[in-house]
């Protein structure tokens, strides 16, 4: 791994944790938060592609569990890693994947809306796939119950896809994705 790569990976991570910064929306049915912080994992998978996004998110998750109040709502600790919001937390890694594999395929024919439609997909729908059984199980409510009620995100979600998208296409020229192209 490049130096680039690295120093990428530190400052999205740190982007992330600024994005913590932003007070969360408790929804009261659901001990899980709206958080702007999604929006980063999005926008590090699509401007970082699979492996620098997949790296800042697992520094994130390091962080966090090392106790620091990173989270939204000046959350850290291992406590969050046995909380409800576990799930979409460890979400985030599979999602900055995905999102970056599939947006190095579409690089060099990249718009906006095909990184709105996977940000949606695996920024929003897949987060809450894995995040919301997870939260059901320890909060011991169905799954489904925990399904329906993480849908509330969806509306918010579908928004932060379309500004990681926007932001992500904007600075296409600096990614580390187009040095990959380039040099390739």
């Amino acid at each position: 791994m490049k130096t680039k790569e690295m120093v990428l990976a530190a400052l999205f991570a740190a982007f992330i944790a600024v994005l913590g910064m932003i007070p969360p929306i408790p929804l009261g049915f659901i001990p899980v938060p709206i958080t702007a912080q999604t929006m980063g994992v999005m926008l590090a998978g699509c401007f970082l592609g699979r492996k620098t996004a997949t790296l800042s998110i697992i520094l994130f998750i390091v962080l966090v569990a090392l106790g620091l109040p990173i989270l939204s709502g000046g959350r850290g600790g291992l406590s969050v890693l046995a909380g409800p919001t576990v799930g979409y937390l460890l979400s985030w890694l599979l999602a900055a994947f995905c999102i970056g594999a599939l947006t190095e395929k579409v690089w060099s024919a990249l718009r906006v809306w095909k990184l709105v439609v996977i940000n949606i997909i695996f920024g929003a729908v897949l987060v809450s796939l894995i995040g919301a059984p997870i939260m059901a199980l320890i909060t011991h409510t169905p799954i489904w119950v925990g399904l329906v009620k993480a849908a509330a995100f969806l509306p918010g979600d579908c928004i932060k896809a379309i500004i990681a998208a926007v932001i992500a296409v904007q600075l296409k020229a600096i990614s580390p994705i187009e040095d990959k192209v380039n040099n390739s």
